[in-house]
This record gives structure tokens, sequence and C-alpha cells, in this order.
């Protein structure tokens, strides 16, 4: 599988719980509080959600 096109100079900012995405969302680099629903975590943790996410899906769109 080819690596995912993502990168830290480019964070995800998508909430994990809600899906909303805004800029918003990423006031610093370290916090992540959704303007949306409230959800709240460390900004690493939500971009990891995200990647791992992503690649489940590209994972289950191309099975080999």
């Amino acid at each position: 599988m080819p690596a995912s096109p993502w990168t830290p100079a480019a964070p995800p900012r998508g909430c994990p719980e809600c899906g909303h995405t805004a800029k918003e969302n990423r006031p610093t680099q370290e916090t992540f509080p959704c303007v949306a629903c409230g959800h709240s975590a460390h900004a690493d943790t939500v971009g990891a959600l995200n990647v791992l996410r992503a690649g489940l899906v590209r994972r289950d769109d191309n099975p080999m």
C-alpha cells in the first residue's frame, strides 16, 4: 500500500467524534477542541485517529 499523502505540515483538523472540520479546531499545535461538538483531546491523538480511519477506508476500498 502506498504511503499516505498526509504530512505534518498539513495536520488533519477533522473531529473524530462528529467529523466537523475547521481551522478553529486546532488553535495550537497541542490542543484539539472541536468547535461543533465540544470534543477535546490532544491534537496528536486526534491526528493519529484521523490517519488510522483514512487508512482503514483506503484498505477497505482496495482489498488485495
